[in-house]
């Protein structure tokens, strides 16, 4: 059984888990102070776990806390959708149904409930997926909008970058992401009509990364010899990226980001191997998250000092990103570097961005300065490059490195949404698969050498 002091720090991160995911869909599409603060409040409380380094082991009674919480949620906190009626409550019902059951089914903390509530957690969020793009074909946004029409000239050996959409109620003539966006969501579009079906898909395939995270021990670690298990826990961990609040407004709007988590999810499943050859297989799936989004720049500095990963393979990581990003480049430089660089600085700040940026613009009339939310960015990725790079730490922790930066990053944003926020959110979610990890002996850096992992 799990000690007081560890069922405390998993009784305060439920809390903390809720508090940010329901004030997450709430903020949809609506500004609002109390927001920004618990915002604030949680990326403080993430760095001082981080510093303390804390053990978060997640047990039953909070996991099923969790979830239950979450169905409550989904239920009372205003949600924005484009569903009609009926769909809205097939899509919502199977989501609370689905939370309720897995909580339910994880209450006992036995192995024997990890492939029910597993069953659950995915069916619920593949029936309100579906639900979603059924029920909502032509959602008005203009980000189904661009993925919808540069999935088309991709298909037809057009260069999107030089492109002006059709129909959109927001951007018109560029389009903001990196090439690899379109490229591994263009088959749902291609295959289904609604690139949505492939974004449902790489969600599964993050959920499936965080479960093998979860069940498989890498080369050297001994047996796990407590419960709840590694089969539990994958599934709890699963459960709560799937069935967090506000995970329907993110599948009906199409926002990309869990393609992103299933890049950095996979990532760590090689990496967490053990084994030099997997932990340079790695540099596939990080790479083609990078030239997914170009926010996952600022994560290499941190993996760059990491010696499990290390110098070399973070070097690659950009080399390859550079080639699968260059055919786009290379084929109009002025239209690549406006669409993805110049148009995005000069946006205007989003009104409805619960950010410390928009609280210091609505609340004060103060528009901070580039080089202020610069600064901040700058220092907390140099702060936490100096840690990583001091203490090593294992897997875990980097993963919560990791959405620390992008959670300061988001704060500081104008622009920063609901998805920006998810993926910082999921990356902590991911890091409990590795709970109570027992002790590795070694695994290989970039050069050969051996290292503490775990």
């Amino acid at each position: 059984m799990p000690s007081r002091p560890s069922q405390s720090r998993a009784a305060a991160f439920a809390v903390a888990w809720l508090a940010y995911f329901v004030v997450l869909q709430w903020s949809v599409v609506r500004f609002r102070v109390p927001i920004v603060l618990v915002l604030t409040a949680c990326a403080l409380a993430l760095a001082a776990w981080q510093w303390r380094r804390s053990t978060v082991e997640p047990t039953p009674p909070a996991v099923t806390g969790m979830l239950a919480g979450s169905a409550l949620a989904t239920l009372v906190v205003p949600l924005f959708s484009y569903l009609g009626d009926t769909a809205l409550a097939v899509a919502t019902t199977a989501l609370v149904v689905g939370a309720l059951a897995a909580g339910a089914l994880l209450w006992s903390g036995r192995a024997r409930a990890a492939v029910p509530a597993l069953v659950a957690s995915v069916t619920a969020y593949a029936v309100a997926g579906a639900t979603a793009v059924v029920g909502d074909p032509a959602p008005k946004i203009d980000v189904w909008v661009t993925l919808q029409q540069a999935s088309d000239a991709l298909a037809r050996g057009e260069n999107f970058y030089d492109m002006t959409w059709t129909g959109s109620p927001g951007i018109q003539d560029a389009f903001t992401y990196l090439p690899f966006t379109t490229v591994l969501l263009a088959p749902g579009r291609w295959l289904a009509g609604d690139v949505r079906w492939a974004l449902l898909a790489w969600t599964l395939v993050a959920a499936a990364g965080a479960w093998v995270l979860a069940t498989r021990l890498p080369r050297g670690h001994a047996a796990y010899s407590s419960l709840p298990g590694p089969r539990w826990r994958g599934a709890a961990v699963v459960a709560l990226l799937l069935l967090a609040p506000g995970t329907l407004t993110q599948l009906d709007q199409a926002w990309t980001e869990p393609l992103l988590l299933a890049g950095l999810v996979w990532w760590a499943v090689l990496v967490d191997r053990g084994t030099k050859r997997s932990a340079w297989w790695a540099v596939v799936p990080l790479a083609l998250a990078c030239a997914s989004k170009q926010h996952l720049a600022v994560l290499l500095p941190v993996l760059l000092v990491w010696r499990p990963f290390g110098v070399r393979r973070t070097l690659a990581t950009g080399a390859l990103t550079g080639l699968f990003i260059a055919p786009w480049f290379l084929a109009s430089p002025p239209d690549f570097l406006h669409d993805t660089v110049t148009l995005l600085v000069s946006f205007p700040p989003l009104k409805f961005a619960n950010t410390l940026y928009l609280l210091a613009l609505n609340s004060f009339g103060v528009t901070l300065p580039f080089w202020v939310t610069g600064l901040v960015v700058l220092g907390t990725l140099g702060a936490v490059v100096a840690v990583v790079w001091r203490r090593q730490p294992p897997l875990a922790e980097v993963l919560r490195w990791l959405a620390l930066v992008l959670l300061v990053a988001n704060l500081v944003n104008k622009q920063a949404f609901y998805n920006q926020f998810w993926l910082a959110g999921a990356l902590v979610v991911v890091s409990l698969a590795l709970a109570a990890r027992p002790a590795v002996r070694s695994a290989p850096d970039s050069a050969g050498r051996t290292a503490t992992h775990a």
